[in-house]
């Protein structure tokens, strides 16, 4: 299964807690991380921030994981469907490059549109179960 995690699922796994079982899955192979430069940028970004306190050892961690294993695309388009917030559209670009079959989002712009392309867009709880289902 090719999956496309939004940022804040990505960071929220990345925390623990209930969604750390998506990062479990992944390391244990039941799915493959599809990412373009600019969503493993955003991630980056995202994981480095003071706020989130994660401790400089587990961002090292994350973070070389993050480039070794995850499948890098690269989008052969630019897909303008959210206007709201622009920043969202590389999702779904990474999501048609990466022939994934699954965008897991918490954002409500992306669960807003259901799916792109065919592509159904679920929240992480959806994608939870799906996982526990394989």
């Amino acid at each position: 299964m090719r999956v496309v995690l939004d940022t804040n699922i990505f960071i929220s796994a990345t925390l623990g807690g209930r969604l750390g079982v998506i990062i479990d899955e992944w390391k244990a192979g039941k799915f493959k991380l599809i990412v373009t430069e600019a969503v493993a940028h955003e991630y980056l970004d995202v994981i480095n921030r003071p706020k989130f306190k994660i401790p400089k050892s587990e961002i090292i961690a994350a973070t070389d994981y993050l480039l070794r294993i995850a499948e890098f695309v690269t989008p052969e388009e630019e897909i303008l469907v959210i206007v709201a917030d622009p920043t969202d559209n590389k999702f779904l670009e990474a999501a048609v490059a990466g022939k994934v079959n699954y965008v897991v989002s918490g954002d409500n712009h992306l669960l807003e549109i259901s799916s792109f392309r065919e592509i159904p867009i679920i929240t992480a709880r959806e994608f939870i179960d799906l996982l526990r289902a394989m």
